[in-house]
């Protein structure tokens, strides 16, 4: 048996789980998420706690991946995940235009990052952009999306970055 499925996963209060027609959806203050039960992996509801278990030796890994997939919608119906971006360099700045991100980032022209739905754009200060939702893997994509327009280099630290992440410098050529 798997380390991380023997774990059982324990639902938030307001948090319902629901297993029917192979499909597992979990219902909570921020939304509904639901996912596909793959076959060989089976789920039980015992005192409020999801018990996961594989019918066979090959589907072990799988019943660890889907009690972490489902763990993980579980914090997100109830609280929700959020990634911090900054914006470090002069004259780079970004600013909301009502559902659309505007990013100003040395480029010739402006960056319009449409926000998807499902995703909460927020920028506090000019510098600082946070991207919030209920699925943690779409969070996380959004988030690596807009820091793709311009990653941070390694000898200024000028570019987007997660506000977590540690940029290692490079010293500059010497003559």
């Amino acid at each position: 048996m798997s380390r991380v499925a023997k774990k059982p996963v324990v639902l938030p209060k307001g948090v319902e789980f629901n297993a029917q027609s192979g499909n597992l959806s979990v219902k909570g203050p921020k939304g509904t998420l639901s996912i596909p039960l793959p076959e060989g992996v089976d789920v039980k509801v015992e005192d409020g706690n999801l018990q996961f278990s594989a019918n066979d030796e090959s589907k072990i890994p799988l019943a660890g991946t889907m009690r972490a997939i489902l763990a993980n919608m579980a914090q997100g119906v109830s609280a929700g995940f959020e990634r911090k971006l900054e914006l470090v360099g002069v004259g780079y700045r970004a600013a909301m235009q009502g559902k659309d991100l505007n990013l100003s980032l040395g480029f010739s022209h402006p960056v319009l990052f449409k926000t998807p739905d499902g995703i909460t754009i927020v920028t506090p200060t000019q510098t600082e952009i946070v991207v919030s939702g209920t699925d943690k893997q779409r969070v996380g994509e959004v988030a690596a999306k807009i820091r793709g327009f311009r990653p941070p280099e390694p000898y200024k630290g000028k570019g987007v970055k997660y506000s977590d992440e540690v940029i290692i410098r490079k010293e500059a050529k010497k003559a």
